[in-house]
C-alpha cells in the first residue's frame, strides 16, 4: 500500500505547503491553542494543504533550561500548560484543521499525567490525528524537564491525499542516523523538521556551531539529501518579552530576541525559500513532487542505492508500559 500511495502522490500536481515562523504564546495553553487555530486558518487561506509547526510550539520551548537547570515555578507552569492528546484543547486544534480542510503537523509538549514529552502530531484535513510520536531522547538539558519516548518515537510516515507521504522528527533527532533511516525508508516525500528557537553562530563563541541557525539548517539540508524528500524546516521567534518571561536575558542560548530561520528545503538539499522579514510570518512554497523522482533516480538510500545483503536496520516500534499485568487463565 505504501508504494501505491507514493506513486499516486508523485503523479499529482504541485503541493502547496506552509511553514510557520511565529512566536509562541509562552506558557499559556489556551492562548497557544487560539494562536495555533488562527495560523491554521491563515495557512488555509494561502492555499496550503499542509502547515507545519516547530518543536514545543505549545506552550513554547522552555528556554530557561540552558541558563539554569531547575526553576520550580516555571517548571510547574510549564507542565500545567502543556497539551494532552485527549483534551478539549487538542480537540479545538483538530476542529480547526477540519474547518479549514488543511493537514497540520503540530509540535508540542505533551502532558501525560504530570510528565511531559517533546511530541509531534499529524492531523489530517478531516481533523483526525493520523500520527503521534515522542522525541526519542531529549537533548542534554532538556532531560531536566522531558521524558524519553518508548516505541512511540518510531512512528509511521503517513500518506495524506493530495499531499504525499509525510513524516517528522524533532531537533537533534536529525543527527540520529538509525532513526533517520527508519523514517525515510518508508517512502517519505515531505519531512517536517521541528526545531526550537535558534541563535546565529558567533565566531569565537564557546557554544556549538551544530546548535546554531547555520548548523541546524545544514543538518536539515543533509536530511533532504539523504532522504530525497522535501524538508519543512520550522523554527520559532523569541521577542524581548519572551526572554524576560523566561528569565534568559543575556544568556548564551536564547538570551536575546531571535527572528527565526524557517525554510523549505528541496530534495537535493538546496534552500528553496525562507522567511524574508523580522516579522512573524508563514513561509509558503509549491512543491513539485516530480523533483523527488528526479533525485531518487541518482540515489535512493533505502531503495536501489541500498545493500541489505550487507547492512540492515532492526527496529522495535512497540511501546513498553511501566506496569505489565500478567493474567492467569483459570480452568
Amino acid at each position: 500500500m505504501g508504494d501505491v500511495a507514493a506513486t499516486e502522490t508523485v503523479a499529482s500536481s504541485k503541493v502547496r505547503v506552509a511553514v510557520t515562523q511565529h512566536e509562541p504564546a509562552w506558557l499559556d495553553l489556551d492562548a497557544g491553542v487560539a494562536k495555533t487555530c488562527k495560523i491554521i486558518g491563515e495557512a488555509a487561506t494561502a492555499g496550503a494543504k499542509l502547515v507545519a509547526f516547530p518543536e514545543c510550539w505549545i506552550p513554547g520551548y522552555p528556554a530557561w533550561i540552558w541558563t539554569r537547570p531547575v526553576d520550580f515555578d516555571l517548571g510547574i507552569k510549564y507542565v500545567k500548560n502543556s497539551l494532552a492528546i485527549n483534551s478539549s484543547q487538542m480537540q479545538r486544534i483538530c476542529e480547526a484543521a477540519a474547518t479549514h480542510q488543511i493537514n497540520v503537523s503540530l509540535g508540542f509538549s505533551e502532558r501525560d499525567g504530570n510528565s511531559v514529552y517533546i511530541a509531534q502530531a499529524l492531523i489530517d484535513e478531516k481533523g483526525e490525528i493520523k500520527m503521534k510520536r515522542r522525541k526519542m531522547k531529549p537533548t542534554h538539558m532538556e532531560r531536566t524537564i522531558f521524558g524519553d519516548a518508548s516505541g512511540t518515537c518510531l512512528a509511521d510516515v503517513v500518506s495524506l491525499p493530495e499531499v504525499g507521504r509525510v513524516g517528522g522528527l524533532s531537533c537533534w533527532e536529525h543527527i540520529q542516523p538509525l532513526l533517520k533511516y527508519y523514517t525515510f525508508s518508508q517512502n517519505e516525500e515531505i519531512h517536517v523538521a521541528a526545531w526550537p528557537p535558534l541563535d546565529s553562530f558567533v565566531e569565537g563563541s564557546p557554544g556549538f556551531w551544530s546548535m546554531s541557525v547555520e548548523g541546524c539548517r545544514g543538518t536539515a539540508q543533509t536530511y533532504a539529501v539523504e532522504s530525497q524528500s522535501y524538508v519543512l524546516h520550522c523554527t520559532t521567534v523569541i521577542s524581548e518579552a519572551g526572554t524576560k518571561l523566561m528569565g534568559t536575558g543575556g544568556s548564551l542560548l536564547m538570551g536575546h530576541p531571535i527572528r527565526g530561520s524557517s525554510a523549505v528545503i528541496g530534495p537535493d538539499g538546496r534552500i528553496l525559500t525562507a522567511a524574508e522579514t523580522n516579522n512573524e510570518e508563514l513561509v509558503v512554497a509549491d512543491l513539485d513532487m516530480n523533483e523527488i523522482v528526479k533525485t531518487k533516480t541518482f540515489a535512493d538510500a533505502s531503495g536501489h542505492y541500498s545493500r541489505p545483503d550487507m547492512l540492515w536496520l532492526g527496529a522495535d516500534p512497540t511501546t513498553k508500559a511501566v506496569v505489565a499485568v500478567s493474567r492467569t487463565v483459570r480452568s
